[in-house]
């Protein structure tokens, strides 16, 4: 039986890998849990799972859960709240297997803890490498951690990289669905509005990603977390838009192979690869084969997506900048969705900020954190510039 902490529960991997728990009951368990803001969800889970620690945002809502898990005559479970909750749920001694799935930089501690404790780690959350990668992925070979990929693209590149050894590996290939504007003209990306960048055609997804998957950033965040999770140069990894999103990414072998991971577009199936890993286990996820009657793939066109020129150029400084794209897009998304910078905003402010940003290399955890705070401060004040500037 392998026990699960899971950060980022009420999320949507989160309840996916709820889904997995649920549906193998005889492998898996809920060992603790760390829920966030929605207390109405992680009260349901908490119903359903008794886990023995749940984590919330602050000491408030905390103690508002406390009074409900009381009155629904829940005694078992320990509530604790903000960044040392979340350290405890991804540390806890019964837990054996650590899903880090809290979007952002917000996670970073927890799974750290989590790989200094030991715990095996699937990884759904790319901000931590990209971020620390450096520093989560030495912690890993030091403590003979595990660090295993959720993200449909990684997952897929760790399958198939089963096959051969790592010097056999030429290049990977990160499938790219190229987003809902794909074919849009450059021209019109000014007047692209919130509702038409969430509307995503192949994954339903939260409101940051479905924006950054619109950009092409979250590609971008993708080949620095490919570039720290199989040690691999930016110039080995290669994008490659595929929109219909049923090759979900391939590996190019040193003899000229080429293996590609093909599956249903449902994120249970890289969970329960995650989980289950070394094993395979059976599921009732099928794809169909009238799906591959049609693939198309085209480089992605790098002057009208210039979020993944900029990460290009992030992944191979490394350090500081890594940081400062991942923090500058979070920043630049927000102020999107607010309607306060329109579409091409968004990579305007995260240029603005790489070019200040010195080539440093953080050697801890609270370093890395210091250097996304000043990378959002930067960012808020090139918005702020922005705006006074328009005003004017």
């Amino acid at each position: 039986m392998k026990r699960i902490a899971i950060l980022g529960s009420t999320g949507s991997i989160g309840q996916s890998t709820l889904s997995i728990v649920e549906s193998y009951p005889e492998r898996f368990a809920v060992a603790s849990l760390a829920a966030g803001r929605n207390i109405d969800t992680a009260l349901q889970q908490c119903l359903r799972w008794r886990p023995r620690v749940v984590s919330l945002a602050t000491e408030e809502l905390a103690a508002d859960f406390a009074r409900r898990l009381r009155s629904a005559g829940v005694t078992t479970t320990d509530v604790v709240w903000g960044s040392e909750g979340t350290v405890r749920v991804a540390t806890l001694p019964e837990a054996d297997f650590v899903v880090s799935a809290i979007v952002g930089v917000a996670g970073l501690e927890a799974t750290y803890a989590a790989v200094m404790a030991g715990k095996t780690i699937g990884l759904a959350n790319k901000e931590a490498m990209v971020a620390a990668g450096e520093i989560i992925t030495a912690a890993a070979r030091e403590k003979k951690v595990a660090l295993l990929p959720i993200d449909s693209e990684h997952n897929a590149i760790h399958q198939c990289m089963r096959a051969g050894r790592r010097d056999e590996v030429r290049q990977i290939w990160l499938t790219a669905s190229g987003g809902p504007f794909r074919t849009l003209p450059a021209s019109e990306f000014r007047n692209i509005t919130v509702e038409q960048a969430l509307h995503h055609p192949t994954w339903v997804m939260g409101r940051r990603i479905t924006i950054d998957s619109s950009t092409l950033l979250n590609k971008g965040l993708e080949i620095i977390e490919a570039c720290r999770l199989f040690d691999l140069s930016p110039s080995a990894i290669k994008v490659t838009v595929h929109p219909q999103s049923t090759v979900h990414s391939l590996v190019e072998f040193v003899d000229g192979s080429l293996l590609a991971q093909i599956s249903v577009t449902d994120m249970r199936l890289p969970i329960l690869y995650a989980l289950s890993y070394p094993e395979r286990v059976k599921s009732d996820l099928r794809f169909d084969m009238a799906s591959l009657s049609e693939l198309h793939f085209e480089p992605p066109d790098l002057e009208r997506f210039p979020c993944l020129r900029l990460a290009y150029e992030a992944a191979e400084k490394g350090g500081a900048h890594a940081i400062a794209l991942n923090a500058a897009d979070e920043v630049a998304v927000e102020a999107f969705l607010k309607r306060v910078i329109p579409f091409t905003g968004i990579p305007d402010t995260i240029e603005q900020v790489l070019e200040t940003t010195p080539e440093t290399h953080p050697a801890t955890i609270q370093e890395v954190l210091a250097v996304d705070h000043a990378s959002r401060e930067l960012a808020r004040e090139v918005l702020a510039g922005r705006e006074a500037s328009r005003r004017c």
